[in-house]
């Protein structure tokens, strides 16, 4: 197993502006770091816990041989308890999104091991997150269906435990690969797997990038949301209370510059055909709080609450409506404002043409 990074769903490639670290804060080796404002991480300290792959908004982490949305339906088809040292990484790799939909996917009761937790040598970071992403999960699942995730002191036993055994971290630390190898290949990896993994820009990313993308997490909630019975009466949860969705307002500071619905990852945020409008998704939206980064206004803002309704009846609400008008200079469309009828880039060439020409007669 080992951990992937795709630079193209990373928030921070879509913009400098982004404040997300959520992957560096959770993981509990810290082999996770920037370089260059990009996720980077050298793969032989990688204890492939799963972290990262559970906090990241855009799913831009993942395990080369743990598939959620594989496992997801795997569980469906027969569920088990879920436990560290039998089925899955860590706990920590589902974020709450994922654990309603392991419990509106399964006929059963989802039960969750978590008796190895408490003892665990990763625990500080990772325990109180999958204690919290529980919590959200039963929360939210209480709002609209009786069922409810389970967490339990089982301490299952792994099928390959010996008497005395070696935690992944203590392996990998105590390890001296030179004594192992039998092979050049064998060296080979495990140089590449002690050196610095670091990500860039390329035109690949870029390409992608430019293509809206929706999690798979976000496409296997919605079909199950579907399959739910809607309640008979919605509620309203506050927005602290939900991580990985929001409801949004713009206040009247916004310019329309049209940075924030460019750089949304999801297409949450959009406009209408001549820019006029500006559109908002509830059920697009992953939270990673990228528009609000980017927002030189600070003018978009996120709803003190979450109404329960967009998980069964999403609806696409307008958050600012603009007047668009034609430049007399030019002729291109530019958000008017009043006034002359002039973009701002004319304005702004007329008045350093009137300094200029201010300046020229001092002069003389």
């Amino acid at each position: 197993m080992g951990l992937k990074f795709d630079a193209s769903s990373c928030v921070r490639v879509s913009s400098f502006a982004s404040n997300c670290q959520k992957c560096i804060d959770i993981c509990p080796v810290q082999t996770i770091k920037l370089t260059s404002n990009l996720p980077s991480f050298t793969p032989i300290e990688c204890i492939e816990c799963g972290g990262c792959v559970g906090v990241c908004p855009t799913s831009s982490f993942s395990l080369t041989e743990f598939n959620i949305t594989d496992f997801l339906f795997e569980y469906f088809n027969e569920p088990k308890v879920l436990s560290c040292k039998q089925n899955i990484p860590c706990l920590g790799v589902f974020n709450p999104e994922e654990l309603i939909s392991l419990a509106l996917g399964s006929d059963k009761e989802v039960v969750l091991d978590i008796g190895h937790c408490a003892a665990c040598e990763i625990k500080e970071r990772l325990y109180p997150l999958i204690k919290a992403n529980i919590e959200e999960a039963n929360f939210i699942l209480s709002s609209f269906s009786s069922k409810q995730i389970k967490s339990e002191d089982i301490k299952l036993k792994s099928p390959q435990a010996k008497e005395e055994e070696t935690s992944r971290r203590d392996f990998l630390h105590n390890l001296k690969p030179i004594n192992a190898i039998k092979h050049k290949v064998e060296f080979d990896e495990i140089v590449n797997k002690d050196e610095l993994k670091s990500f860039g820009i390329d035109d690949a990313a870029i390409s992608k990038i430019k293509n809206k993308k929706i999690p798979d997490k976000r496409k296997l909630f919605f079909a199950l949301l579907k399959q739910e019975e809607r309640p008979k009466r919605y509620e309203t949860i506050d927005s602290n209370d939900i991580s990985f969705s929001s409801q949004k307002y713009i206040d009247q500071n916004c310019t329309n510059c049209q940075i924030c619905y460019r750089i949304c990852p999801t297409g949450a945020l959009s406009s209408s055909s001549n820019f006029s409008e500006i559109h908002f998704d509830a059920m697009l939206c992953v939270k990673c709080h990228l528009c609000h980064d980017v927002c030189a206004q600070n003018a978009i803002h996120m709803q003190p609450s979450f109404e329960i309704k967009e998980f069964f009846e999403p609806t696409g609400r307008v958050l600012a409506n603009f007047v668009i008008k034609r430049c007399d200079e030019c002729g291109n469309s530019f958000t008017y404002t009043g006034g002359d009828v002039i973009c701002p880039r004319c304005r702004t060439e007329e008045d350093e043409a009137i300094m200029l020409h201010q300046i020229a007669r001092n002069n003389l």
